[in-house]
């Protein structure tokens, strides 16, 4: 008799340990607090977050405290770097493999890329264009923007540093609370007796495990932004590059000047082309026109003859009737 009171009060204080972890924002009075539980957890929920702090954690230091944090935004800081560049080349093959080979040299990849082939012509020639978004190892990522400086015009760069230090470890904490709260709720599914209790204790214990898998998503998402920074580069090939240096007046007078006569030059070649490859089309219309032509003068020169005749013959009337008076 003895034996059987003694499960039932070790199965109600196990219901009350489980209502207490189920009640999120539950007032201290609906909490409980026994001495023979104190051993293994004392459990508080936070309405604004649905995970678990406990004593022993915090003496455990599963949470970071205040000075932890601060130690490591100094010595660990999580940093998220982001570069956007945009260069111009004359040797726009030669540019992309040279990036491809830096790439593969330090230990980066290719996320994404968009090739332009040029389809429509741009100062009678075809312009193309390259976009790539590349990721590559934090450490390496000072030679890499080197190289692309090396081998190209650079005419835009902007660099953005993100420090996700407090999330980070504001993320990592809750894991390890949430996991604390696993191992609890795994010893408590082991003791449970009733269905209920153990129905109660699985359905939080699917919850916690729901959380902890998408913390450890967002931490393994931070983990490689931090690892390797993104480069959002767009390549532009170009006839003549873009001077990045301000032109004295004499270089604008001189460079203006060449460009003209390139201007003309391109003009008659195009103009050349342009001629040879609608040739078909102007010899058919010279042929409309001259046949056009030919057929007014004829008609202009057949009316002309007509009203020639006919002014004749009316001049003979005129010296007829006239010799006719004379007589």
């Amino acid at each position: 008799m003895i034996g059987k009171r003694k499960k039932l009060c070790a199965a109600g204080l196990g219901l009350a340990l489980v209502l207490g972890l189920t009640g999120c924002g539950a007032s201290s009075s609906d909490m409980f607090a026994t001495n023979s539980m104190k051993s293994e957890a004392s459990i508080e929920y936070s309405g604004s977050a649905d995970y678990a702090v406990t004593e022993e954690m915090m003496e455990s230091g599963a949470l970071s405290s205040g000075t932890e944090v601060a130690q490591i935004e100094e010595t660990d800081r999580k940093l998220i770097k982001t570069v956007d560049m945009t260069v111009e080349t004359k040797e726009f093959d030669a540019v992309l493999d040279s990036l491809n080979e830096q790439i593969k040299a330090c230990g980066g990849y290719v996320e994404s890329m968009n090739t332009y082939n040029g389809s429509i012509y741009n100062n009678w020639r075809s312009s193309r264009d390259a976009s790539m978004i590349i990721r590559i190892p934090v450490e390496n990522l000072d030679a890499f923007l080197d190289t692309v400086t090396d081998i190209s015009n650079v005419i835009r760069r902007s660099d953005k540093v993100e420090d996700v230090t407090l999330t980070y470890v504001d993320l990592k904490s809750h894991k390890e609370a949430l996991q604390t709260e696993q191992t609890r709720l795994l010893e408590l599914l082991e003791k449970a007796e009733s269905v209920e209790d153990i129905i109660t204790i699985e359905k939080r214990l699917s919850d916690v495990r729901y959380q902890i898998e998408s913390m450890e998503s967002q931490l393994r998402t931070y983990d490689n932004k931090i690892t390797y920074s993104t480069v959002n580069l767009e390549i532009e090939e170009v006839q003549e590059l873009t001077p990045v240096e301000e032109e004295t007046v004499w270089q604008r007078i001189s460079g203006g000047f060449v460009d003209s006569l390139h201007s003309v030059a391109d003009g008659f070649v195009e103009f050349g082309i342009w001629l040879i490859v609608n040739s078909p089309f102007l010899v058919i219309w010279a042929v409309i026109i001259a046949a056009a032509i030919w057929i007014l003068r004829k008609w202009k020169r057949k009316n002309f003859l007509k009203k020639s005749m006919s002014f004749q013959g009316v001049k003979k009337e005129e010296n007829a009737r006239e010799n006719e008076k004379n007589e």
